[in-house]
Formats: C-alpha cells, structure tokens, sequence
C-alpha cells in the first residue's frame, strides 16, 4: 500500500508538470503539494488500514473542496 501512495504522488507530478506547462500555476502549485504529500507519506511505511483511512480521509476533503468550488465559488451558470 505504500507504493501505491508513492505511485499517486508520481501521477500527481505528472499532473502538475502539464498544468504548469499549460500556464495553470495554482493547480500546478495544488498539485505539486499533493505529489510531495503522497510521497512523503509513501515512505513513511503505516500499516494497510492507516493508508486506506489516509486515502478515504483524502478523498472526503477533495469531494468536499471540489463540491464547495464548484457551487459557491464557480456560481449559477445562467
């Protein structure tokens, strides 16, 4: 399980590196934090359960943020 956190922060890199490219620097910069978090936790070696709680604790945060982004922030369309 520990790789795979490893293998995250490797795809956010890759992420990040095209929204930088692409002249996206905050999500460039938002990604770029979350690569150095998933490899620093990658390394950290917790057992099975503390990665799957990590991961669903992450994911409840990004669903949230995305979701408070996308209505309030973005707006109604029309």
């Amino acid at each position: 399980m520990a790789r795979m956190f490893r293998v995250l922060g490797f795809w956010c890199l890759a992420i990040a590196l095209m929204a930088f490219a692409g002249d996206l620097t905050e999500m460039a910069l938002l990604f770029f934090i979350q690569a150095a978090a998933f490899v620093l936790l990658g390394y950290l070696n917790f057992s099975e359960r503390s990665y799957i709680l990590m991961f669903w604790g992450y994911m409840v945060v990004a669903f949230l943020g995305f979701t408070y982004w996308s209505v309030f922030v973005m707006g109604n369309p029309f």
